[in-house]
């Protein structure tokens, strides 16, 4: 647009060349103002939008790691997002769903670092006993089999060395209460740690 303006200008020969010099300096003063503008402005957009980041890639990483094909029951993923470092911990059955973890984060838009700290749980028959033991005493208990619906069970079920850890959320305390009294009836199991979350303690406010 600014080079039609100056060959529109340079046609007229009504208008001296002195007069030709002021308007191109005039006009490129008002091109650089407003580039220099722009650019502040889109510095300013892109600044927003990597001050926006971290939920985003919060969810792409719960999304990530929900969704491994074999994340199950018997696993429990956790991650804290600081800046672009993701740090991933819990503990899984398998080896695979360890890498396959950090590999995906890996790949998500915004993740700079992944440190991951997934515990492999070691192989056992023992521990395969109790997992399928507790598994059937929690979800034939009351109304609890709804926890074990879906692709991603609500309680996930954590067995090392005989000892259990009930990860994960239920609607209400006494959901809690039960799932708690199940496990600790199966026989073998050394311990029984209660980590399950109600929606209410979900939807409470961090303090």
């Amino acid at each position: 647009m600014i080079r039609r303006q100056f060959g529109t200008a340079e046609k007229c020969e009504e208008v001296s060349e002195m007069r030709n010099v002021i308007i191109k300096a005039v006009l490129l003063a008002a091109a650089f103002t407003a580039a220099s503008a722009a650019g502040a402005n889109a510095a300013a957009q892109q600044s927003v939008g990597r001050s926006n980041d971290g939920p985003q890639v919060a969810h792409k990483v719960r999304k990530a790691l929900v969704t491994l094909p074999f994340y199950g029951v018997f696993d429990n993923l956790e991650y804290q997002v600081e800046g672009g470092t993701v740090i991933l911990s819990g503990q899984v059955v398998r080896p695979t769903t360890r890498e396959d973890a950090g590999r995906r984060v890996e790949r998500i838009r915004g993740v700079e670092r992944v440190v991951n700290n997934i515990e492999v749980l070691p192989l056992s028959g023992f521990d395969d006993s109790i997992r399928a033991r507790t598994a059937r005493a929690i979800f034939n208990t009351g109304g609890l089999g709804r926890y074990a619906l879906g692709a991603n069970p609500s309680i996930h079920i954590i067995v090392n060395r005989g000892h259990v850890t009930l990860e994960g959320v239920v609607a209400n305390r006494g959901d809690r209460q039960l799932a708690f009294v199940a496990a600790n009836g199966v026989p073998g199991v050394f311990s029984v740690t209660n980590n399950l979350r109600t929606e209410r303690d979900e939807r409470a406010p961090a303090r």
